[in-house]
């Protein structure tokens, strides 16, 4: 499971009981995916789990988009709050690659009785994104991207088409561990080099409103102007 980077063990647990309990489903979500082995590092924390769920709030999100479902803790977390303010009218549209993991991720989301509400599509994000748009462009209130790191700036641009004006985009790993602030690493690793692009680009695009955070190992946050 991804942690808050500086945060010692003491305080990675005083901060998650700090937020209120997670339901049953997305427990069973993080304990069944940490019990996984090093592949457990793809998801997310409980405090990014909650700092998902309040950002849907605060935008009235009821539909979202998430590129990279792994086991689904995220999109679990995203639409249950969305649930609770729109009921049956908030959707989710989910983007991965493994039908090994996402069929894992089906298993949460029907125990907390959401399933219906996520569509979930196999494939490269990119066509997937291109399917969705006649139907959701300038209507997604939130999106949702913790995929192929290298895959980041075309997810940034289809994702601003989808956005309304007002609807955030969030994108997770842009600290990569530290490693996105060493020149050496940057210079050597495709993924490293990705996200240090991404954070430049939308520090300069007049086209958002941005912040660059240190929760978990990093969250960009872009607000459609």
């Amino acid at each position: 499971m991804s942690h808050s980077i500086g945060l010692n063990e003491t305080l990675t647990a005083y901060v998650q009981a700090a937020n209120r309990d997670e339901t049953a489903a997305l427990k069973a979500c993080r304990e069944d995916t940490m019990a996984m082995g090093d592949v457990a590092n793809m998801q997310i924390s409980p405090e990014q789990g909650a700092f998902l769920q309040i950002c849907a709030r605060m935008v009235r999100a009821r539909i979202a988009v998430e590129i990279g479902v792994f086991t689904g803790y995220s999109a679990l977390a995203t639409i249950l709050a969305m649930k609770d303010m729109h009921g049956s009218d908030a959707r989710l549209f989910g983007c991965d690659i493994s039908r090994e993991y996402t069929d894992q991720a089906r298993t949460y989301w029907a125990q907390a009785g959401v399933d219906d509400q996520i569509e979930l599509t196999l494939g490269d994000a990119r066509e997937t994104l291109c399917a969705l748009a006649p139907s959701i462009v300038g209507e997604v209130d939130m999106i949702f991207i913790d995929a192929d790191k290298t895959g980041y700036d075309a997810y940034y641009e289809a994702g601003l088409d989808l956005l309304r004006p007002g609807g955030v985009i969030l994108f997770d790993n842009v600290l990569w561990n530290g490693d996105v602030a060493d020149p050496a690493k940057v210079m050597a690793d495709a993924d490293t080099a990705a996200l240090r692009s991404i954070a430049e680009t939308v520090k300069a695009d007049p086209r958002v409103d941005m912040a660059f955070t240190g929760l978990g190992d990093g969250i960009l946050m872009a607000v459609k102007r």
